[in-house]
């Protein structure tokens, strides 16, 4: 979806009040093609609020505010008929139509995150005899295979120490072990995410402390976290795209700063050391 749905693309040049759209410029404007807005007029979802005595469509302002609707719903998985139905509700008006969206896109955020902690820690290690039964297993992964990843971390770390520690500690879990890591690390994620937009600095204090937490975390849970080791990790987030989608469907540049962070909290305790 185009966020500039609503940027004025006129076709009066004086960009008076009056102003209205072709359907060309809605679609270049919106990034969809015009026989999907041919669609959405043909079934009443979003039609132009007038035509010219050749049958042109035009759209206004009100039109191109409930293609934004349209366009929010379509993202969250919503089906035509629904979306119809939800926009033609005399009882909901603009505001409440975005209050609804974000907070069903916060929801989603939510859900990335914590399935991004899970790809995470099962990259770093093979969980492969986690003993969980399929209900469990499915309550804690959702629609995320760990095993798919199970031969690339035998691959990478196989042949370490810390790769057969973090199997054991991972293979002795329980379904609230479990709950209670993916719970600190989806945490962790809205910690980082907070700072970030906030403008605190990756070497400040409080990313320091958050990297540090950070740390503490793996070690606790998955396999002694050297300031080394957690340098490495932070390289591989920025490095490895998989790692790098999920920190950036929280806040864009999120993954750089955590690896920034992490750098200043090793730096940190190499100087104090």
């Amino acid at each position: 979806m185009n966020e500039g749905i609503t940027m004025r693309d006129p076709v009066n040049a004086d960009n008076t009040e009056s102003v209205d759209y072709a359907v060309g410029q809605v679609a270049r404007v919106a990034a969809v093609s015009v026989r999907t807005l041919h669609h959405y007029d043909e079934i009443g979802l979003v039609s132009p609020g007038r035509r010219t005595a050749a049958g042109y469509r035009r759209y206004s302002e009100a039109d191109l505010q409930r293609l934004q609707h349209v366009l929010f719903y379509r993202e969250l998985g919503f089906a035509l008929e629904d979306i119809t139905a939800i926009l033609d509700d005399p009882a909901t008006d603009t505001l409440a139509h975005l209050r609804r969206q974000h907070e069903l896109l916060t929801r989603r955020i939510d859900r990335l995150r914590s399935m991004a902690a899970a790809v995470e820690h099962a990259m770093e290690a093979n969980v492969l005899n986690i003993p969980l039964t399929p209900q469990e297993r499915f309550e804690v992964f959702g629609d995320f295979v760990p095993e798919d990843h199970d031969e690339e971390a035998r691959r990478r770390w196989g042949h370490t120490g810390t790769w057969r520690q973090s199997r054991a500690k991972m293979a002795a879990m329980t379904k609230a072990d479990w709950a209670r890591f993916t719970g600190e690390a989806a945490q962790t994620v809205r910690d980082f995410t907070e700072a970030y937009l906030a403008g605190v600095p990756a070497t400040g204090e409080r990313a320091m402390e958050l990297a540090e937490g950070h740390r503490a975390h793996l070690t606790r849970w998955c396999y002694d976290c050297s300031y080394d080791l957690h340098r490495g990790l932070g390289d591989m987030y920025v490095a490895d795209g998989r790692f790098a989608a999920g920190y950036e469907a929280s806040a864009a540049g999120l993954t750089s700063y955590i690896r920034d962070a992490i750098h200043a909290n090793a730096d940190r305790a190499e100087h104090s050391g």
